[in-house]
Parts: C-alpha cells; structure tokens; sequence
C-alpha cells in the first residue's frame, strides 16, 4: 500500500494523479534543507563507508568469477543462458557502483571518484561523461519539464503534449505505452550503449574520450570474443539477447520507481530546493533487500537530498526526513515495488490517451457514424 504523509490541502498531487504543478502548489520550507543536513552530519551520516564499498567490490568480484566459470563448465548448452542473465545482474550491480562513484560517494577525493566512476561505466558499456551530464541535470530539476532528461521523449512520452505530438510507429506505441513498458525495456541496455557511442565519436569536445572508448572496446571484446570462439552461432546471439534484455530490464526497473508517476513541475514553476526533491520522489519500501535489489535507489528521496550519502546510511537518514516531512507537511511517498510498477503502468497509459484519436474508442466511433 502506497503511504504518502502530506498536507491535506495539496492532495492532488499524490502519486496515484500526478498533475502539472505551479509554483503556488509548492509552498516552500524555509530553511529545511540546512536543519536537516545538520541533523544527518551530527549523526554521522554524512561520513564515507570503505568496509561497506570493499565488501561490496568484492561480493561482484566473486560473482563475475563464478558466472565465468559456470560457463566453462557448463560449455555448449542452453544453459548458458542462465549465465547471461546473471552477467546481466552483475553488470547491473557494477552501473550501482558507478552511479554512487560518480555522486563521489566511494573514495576520499572527487578526481578519484571520477575515475572510478568512469572506468566502473566503461565495464558496463556506458559512457560516464555521457551519463553524468544527462544525470547531473535530473537531479538538479527532477521531474521539471524542459529541464529534466529523464522525462523528455525517447519512444516514450511522460508528459501529455509529447505524447499528442508523437507520429507513425512511435505513436502506435504511445497510445499502449504503459503495457508496453516492460518489454521495452528489454531494449533499454542496447539504447544506453547506443547513446553512449553516439557520444563519444560526436564532434563536441568529450573529456577522457579515448579512454572511455578503450574501457568499452575492451569490455566488447572481452563478452564477444569468447561469447562467439566457443558457442554455436545460435546460441551465441541466444546468450547476448539475453544479456542485454535483462540488463535492460533491470536497469529500467530500478530507475523508474523513483520518479514516474510522481508530480511534473512546470517549466517557471519557483520551488524550494527540499520540496522539489522529496515532492518528486519515491521511495521504494523493503529494507535492506530492497536497497540490495537496487543499489539504495529504493531511497530516492534522500539520495536526492544527500547525493553523496553512502548507501548503508540511507536507511537511518530516511527516519529523519520522514518525521521532518511529517511536522512540516511536506508529502513524504512510499510504495512497495509491485505498487511502484503499477503507478508508473497507470501513469504512463495516461499520459498515451493524449496519442489517441478521439475514434479510437469503438464506441465514439460508432456514435460519430451514425451521426
């Protein structure tokens, strides 16, 4: 069940009917920001986690060590299939790593976050600069339009006037967008290499282009090349489908509870920076396998207002945050998964009506013959 604390008076916009908010729809909290942060630091929340990181570095360590092994033993049979899909898993684990090693989470100093960051994203097939240039603007403006990359269109629309101006194939696949969502994603760890490439061999200056190209030149190869010297074509282009829907599917599915189906900001709207962040976001109930599951993502409320917070203290800062949202009436949502997944379905299948021919409706369309 969904729980989200909040004023009374501004219950339009809970999860389950998100609307265009303005300014005057946000009442701003003066000073949250500061009380709360200095609450967290004299808690010690704010301080770094090496044994957790270590720890973490080396469970995936193993993990990538298993999955090639299995694979050896296992040779030509279709149950390299179940390799795939753990490699899909691991890699996905590795994009948590890098995501937190970019918001300099991990290591003592920034330049050495960037690196690891960055080396962490080529393993996975990912330009970093790509990545952290379009996460860096979201997090600044979640869910504002214009301003967030996250909510502009890319073959699905998440705001009403994207989706009426959508044409063609596109706009077959908007009208159903919601129920499509899921196997789209399926394509969605193809798209973010594709991207990244798109962005390295641009003409715009890249910093550490060559480098990132080597990282995932190197992390092809290193799939490919064994994928195909020691399985059957079949199989092989079996196993890599498999590796990227998974990857896919994974990744989209633990980005995209955070914020779809929460509140669009308009464009001019003015808010405070700690309403903006909480109003926008949700969190994902569960516990620690949650935030093992998703990589502390299922905390997005307080990753969005401490975005170098170490995962292991996400949980405790979430208490605070709440009881400050509580006491100030700012909405504070949360929502299991399963719930999660069905908002964003309801949400995005709203947001397709606006693709829809007013005869799509059989019985409109029997009603406008008759006339």
């Amino acid at each position: 069940m969904t729980t989200t604390i909040e004023n009374p008076a501004l219950t339009g916009l809970g999860p389950l009917r998100p609307t265009r908010a303005g300014a005057k729809d946000f009442p701003p909290v003066a000073k949250a920001y500061i009380q709360v942060s200095q609450i967290a630091r004299e808690s010690g929340l704010l301080n770094r986690a090496p044994k957790f990181y270590v720890l973490a570095a080396v469970g995936i360590a193993l993990a990538l060590g298993g999955a090639v092994l299995g694979s050896v033993l296992i040779g030509d049979s279709w149950y390299q299939l179940l390799i795939a899909a753990a490699l899909a898993v691991i890699f996905t684990q590795i994009a948590f790593l890098a995501h937190e090693a970019a918001h300099r989470v991990i290591l003592n100093s920034g330049p050495a976050n960037d690196r690891l960051a960055l080396v962490l994203a080529g393993l996975i097939g990912m330009s970093y600069t790509w990545w952290d240039s379009k996460h860096s603007r979201h997090h600044a403006n979640p869910n504002r339009v214009g301003k967030d990359p996250d909510i502009e269109i890319d073959t699905i629309s998440f705001v009403e006037e994207d989706a009426a101006k959508s044409r063609g194939l596109i706009r077959a696949i908007t009208k159903h967008q919601g129920w499509l969502f899921f196997p789209l994603l399926t394509l969605e760890g193809l798209n973010l290499h594709m991207h990244s490439f798109v962005h390295l061999f641009s003409r715009e200056p890249v910093k550490w282009r060559w480098t990132q190209l080597a990282i995932i030149t190197f992390r092809f190869a290193a799939l490919l090349v064994p994928v195909f010297a020691f399985l059957p074509l079949g199989l092989a282009f079996a196993f890599l489908g498999v590796q990227f829907a998974v990857f896919g599917v994974y990744m989209g599915a633990s980005f995209a509870p955070n914020h779809k189906g929460m509140p669009i900001v308009a464009h001019d709207a003015k808010l405070d920076f700690f309403s903006k962040q909480v109003r926008t976001s949700r969190n994902i109930k569960g516990g620690w396998w949650a935030t093992t599951l998703m990589g502390g993502l299922n905390y997005q409320v307080e990753h969005h207002l401490f975005p170098s917070m170490a995962r292991p203290h996400l949980s405790k800062a979430s208490k605070i945050v709440k009881e400050f949202c509580a006491t100030h009436n700012v909405p504070y949502t949360e929502a299991s998964l399963i719930e999660s997944y069905s908002i964003v379905i309801q949400y995005l299948n709203r947001v397709g009506l606006a693709a829809r021919d007013p005869f799509d409706c059989p019985i409109a369309a029997q009603h406008g013959r008759s006339r």
